[in-house]
């Protein structure tokens, strides 16, 4: 039996699996409530909690969640298991790393956790324009929800600006969370590529060579790094 949760918010779904699922528990209810969510919203996060009754699947209900995860594979924006079954805490954590959002396991003793987890907020980004010059800080681990809060904002500051001057702030910046966040961001450098005509990333080494990388790939712009206490140097260098 599949059971929806009550008290998340807007855009969360959750769902407590009890028993022996089959896939009619799929057909009736699960299945049916992501199709009515994902009218409203773009991406879900979404609770599933295998708790102490949870007794396992039948072939129909693990070929309807194998079909279910296929068919959303863009609809959610994260993924919570609670669960204290060895084998599907396995199969989850492996699965993640081919997930285009983020994924976490947790016990069920932190059902309240995984709760908190999906509420916060993981990263953010702000931009701001100084004539020709746009800043871009990016805050936490970005998810790819935040890239869509982003971009108009981004389309509108670029407008009209022969030759952008990007100073790009990684100086707070943790990562992508899961491979979507990481595939908006190129896609986003990808569009804009040759708007950009120098740019000056500022952070920490562990973030160089990547950002050298990428901004080699997908731009054609003078680019140079800088360390995070130089800053008022990047300022400087992007403005010349």
């Amino acid at each position: 039996m599949i059971e929806g949760m009550s008290g998340l918010p807007d855009g969360t779904l959750g769902f407590s699996f009890q028993g022996q699922i089959t896939a009619d528990d799929y057909d009736h209810v699960l299945t049916p409530a992501l199709d009515r969510a994902l009218e409203q919203h773009d991406r879900l996060k979404l609770l599933a909690q295998l708790g102490p009754a949870f007794e396992g699947y039948d072939l129909g209900a693990a070929w309807a969640d194998g079909r279910e995860a296929l068919r959303h594979w863009d609809g959610f924006e994260r993924l919570a298991l609670v669960s204290d079954v060895a084998w599907v805490r396995t199969a989850v954590a492996a699965f993640s790393l081919v997930m285009p959002c983020p994924v976490r396991v947790f016990a069920n003793a932190d059902l309240e956790e995984a709760r908190r987890w999906l509420a916060e907020s993981l990263g953010t980004m702000h931009i701001k324009r100084d004539g020709d010059v746009i800043e871009t800080e990016l805050i936490g681990t970005l998810e790819a929800s935040a890239y869509e809060r982003i971009e108009a904002d981004i389309d509108a500051e670029i407008q009209g600006i022969d030759g952008v001057r990007l100073l790009l702030d990684l100086r707070q910046f943790d990562g992508w969370a899961g491979l979507g966040a990481l595939g908006r961001h190129l896609a986003l450098v990808r569009d804009h590529r040759r708007a950009v005509r120098r740019v000056a990333v500022v952070g920490n080494r562990a973030w160089q060579a990547l950002a050298e990388k990428l901004v080699s790939r997908f731009l054609d712009a003078e680019t140079r790094f800088f360390e995070g206490a130089d800053h008022a140097l990047a300022e400087t260098w992007i403005r010349q």
